[in-house]
């Protein structure tokens, strides 16, 4: 028999013989003007049931009601009074006894009254609201209209109830407001896996703290702040954890706002943290001001462990607080992880995946066990690898954050269909190297130890519209397998003073944590010149655009500007680029190796298909595209193969649209004027 049975089987004891006690109480109190021969008797066994009770309350540990009594502060006529009203859940009898010692059949329940009569050393404070029994909620008083308090009849608590029975849960009223933690996931082991150092040093720092308060009352409001709420949870469990804490969350705004609602949420919260005991985790972002007063509220009279999951610290919510910044393992430690779990043997060709996996995303170390889970099944269940599939996982799982920021762009182009100059197509492939060496030059060769900035990769992609910069950004991305997100400057500017800054903070910071690479379109709408400070908004546009040199720089992942205006941008953010690629207008060369490539291979072309003719006309890559498509709909529209009349046709359309001055004849077909029109 194990401890836990043991001790059921001490408390189930304990509780016969205290049933037993009480129902000989009520039989003395019911048959008082009996024989005394019969009394004697009475008074023996009373006194035989108390002695068994006193011995079975000594053992270690003691019984529930002890353990409960203790917690809450029970006096032994409390104690008496609770055990009276639980008993009507345990035997069946001490309705009617009770009914038969207060003498009318009609009060087969308890009640204070009968409690001063039945138990020796009566207390009238347990009357009092203040009192523990009532303070509590440890029973339900049912007291009628003109009706003493005293006459009321008792119920003991459901949940308390079960308690002294040995069943020990949270009390459901706090069920639609709180949520366990699982201490388990399908894919972490258990919570003693071992955490990464930087972050098991957090947890170690949070309980020397805690446990340098010696007084319960001092336990501090512990902020635990950053954007990673994964790797939060996970130091919450795990300070709760070495506590013997279970721990509970709760969304700020689920709080009830009712005054009543309120002090009966905290009171029975306060009382389970005693019975479990419990520690909360509650989500404070995203709340408004009268939930975070709620907060306050509820801080101030709370004794027990409360983690706060804070983006930043701005408000203070309580004065005995410690605040610490949470953030996901280091690259070095994801290393670890990745190697860790994915079981690399080093005669493995790939075994430098952890590597290539921690540079370029930062993942919390839950999300690295569930993804390398995922790994091993895949590995063991096909027979073709699927690294591969991992590092695509890997990609799905890191952009979920930036498509709530950005647009996904789907990257199709390739090298074999980018059209430009060998040197700006040099300066491409030096980028692409670039990303794909930088830990070994960062950190391998040790230029990080001698840099405190300059280590982000940025790129400037200047040229008119069409000339193919959008197509570089996407034959980077598919070259090193990263997505790659169209900043929305609609959704980062803001006529706000402050919340451009904000809005950039958030998306550079969870673009780190994707490894996305980012395309700012348009950019000298965002990264303009600095004006001379006239009034608080120049003065906050230029602390915008200062703090955006700054987090280019220290952007670990690569950064693509675009823009036909480049001689708008300030001076000190392009002495900052790592790159600047000047997209030319294409000459008949590249215009012509442009038409042999825009058309897909399964497009019907007819055979007088002259590329060389039509690079004479005057367009950009991305106009050719568009003449391209149009000139496929129209043969598709007349259910004939695409022929040089028809892109011309096409073509002359894109010359209206772009306003530019062509002559008829720059669009005939062999000479003829009526061959070009359908």
């Amino acid at each position: 028999m194990n401890t836990q049975d043991k001790w059921l089987q001490l408390n189930n004891a304990h509780l016969a013989a205290t049933i037993k006690w009480l129902v000989l109480r009520l039989q003395q109190l019911a048959q008082a003007e009996k024989d005394h021969e019969n009394d004697t008797a009475n008074i023996e066994a009373i006194e035989h049931a108390r002695q068994e009770i006193a011995e079975l309350e000594n053992q270690t540990p003691p019984p529930a009601l002890i353990l409960l009594s203790e917690a809450l502060g029970l006096s032994p006529f409390d104690q008496q009074v609770l055990s009276l009203c639980a008993s009507m859940e345990f035997n069946s009898n001490i309705g009617s006894l009770c009914a038969q010692a207060q003498g009318n059949q009609n009060k087969a329940y308890p009640s204070f009254a009968l409690a001063f009569a039945l138990f020796d050393d009566p207390d009238w404070s347990a009357l009092s609201p203040q009192s523990p029994l009532r303070y509590w909620r440890l029973l339900d008083i049912n007291q009628l209209p003109a009706q003493p308090l005293t006459g009321a009849s008792l119920n003991a608590d459901e949940r308390v109830v079960n308690y002294l029975k040995g069943i020990n849960y949270i009390d459901e009223r706090l069920s639609p407001f709180v949520d366990s933690l699982p201490l388990y996931s399908p894919f972490n082991q258990t919570t003693h896996e071992a955490l990464a150092a930087s972050q098991q040093k957090n947890v170690d720092t949070i309980i020397a703290h805690i446990q340098q308060k010696n007084n319960i009352q001092n336990i501090p409001v512990i902020e635990l702040l950053g954007h990673d709420c994964d790797s939060k949870h996970l130091i919450a469990v795990h300070v709760s954890t070495a506590l013997n804490l279970h721990l509970q969350t709760i969304n700020l705004d689920t709080l009830p706002k009712q005054v009543s609602e309120f002090e009966n949420f905290t009171r029975l919260w306060r009382r389970e943290c005693l019975l479990m005991p419990l520690a909360l985790y509650i989500e404070v972002d995203g709340s408004n001001d009268s939930e975070k007063n709620l907060l306050k509220r509820f801080l101030k009279h709370n004794r027990d462990l409360v983690f706060l999951d804070l983006i930043e610290s701005k408000t203070s919510f309580s004065s005995n607080r410690l605040a610490i910044e949470i953030g996901k393992p280091s690259p070095e430690e994801q290393q670890l992880l990745w190697q860790s779990k994915l079981r690399r043997d080093s005669h493995d060709k790939d075994n430098n995946q952890p590597q290539r996996l921690s540079e370029q995303f930062s993942f919390s170390q839950n999300e690295i066990s569930r993804l390398a889970s995922t790994y091993q099944h895949n590995s063991e269940q096909e027979t073709t690898s699927a690294d591969n599939k991992l590092w695509l996982a890997c990609r799905i799982s890191a952009r979920s954050g930036m498509e709530q920021l950005a647009q996904r762009i789907d990257a199709k182009a390739s090298w074999g269909q980018l059209v430009l100059p060998s040197e700006q197509k040099t300066l491409i492939r030096q980028i692409v190297h670039q990303v794909a060496q930088r830990n070994r030059v960062y950190e391998d060769w040790g230029f990080r130890l001698q840099m405190n900035r300059g280590l982000g990769i940025n790129a400037l992609f200047s040229g008119d519209s069409g000339t193919g910069k959008t197509m570089a950004a996407e034959v980077i991305a598919n070259e090193l397998e990263l997505d790659l997100f169209r900043i929305d400057l609609s959704s980062v500017v803001s006529k706000y003073i402050g919340e451009t800054e904000k809005n950039l903070r958030k998306l550079f910071d969870t673009a780190e944590e994707s490894g996305a690479i980012l395309f700012f379109d348009e950019a000298d709408a965002l990264f303009g010149k600095r004006s001379e400070v006239k009034d608080s908004h120049d003065r906050y546009a230029n602390i915008e655009i200062n703090y955006l040199l700054q987090r280019m720089e220290s952007y670990r992942g690569l950064a693509i500007l675009a823009t036909n205006m480049k001689t708008s941008l300030d001076k000190a953010f392009v002495r900052r680029l790592r790159f600047i690629v000047d997209f030319p207008f294409p000459g008949i060369q590249e215009r012509a190796e442009i038409w042999n490539k825009v058309f897909p291979p399964e497009t019907p072309i007819d055979k007088h298909f002259d590329s060389e003719r039509l690079a004479k006309l005057n367009l950009t890559g991305g106009n050719i595209h568009n003449v391209a498509l149009n000139a496929a709909f129209l043969a598709a529209e007349n259910n004939h193969p695409i022929t040089m009349p028809i892109i011309l046709t096409a073509a002359h359309n894109e010359y209206k649209k772009l306003e530019r001055p062509a002559k008829n004849t720059d669009f005939a077909w062999q000479g003829e004027l009526e061959d070009f029109v359908l």
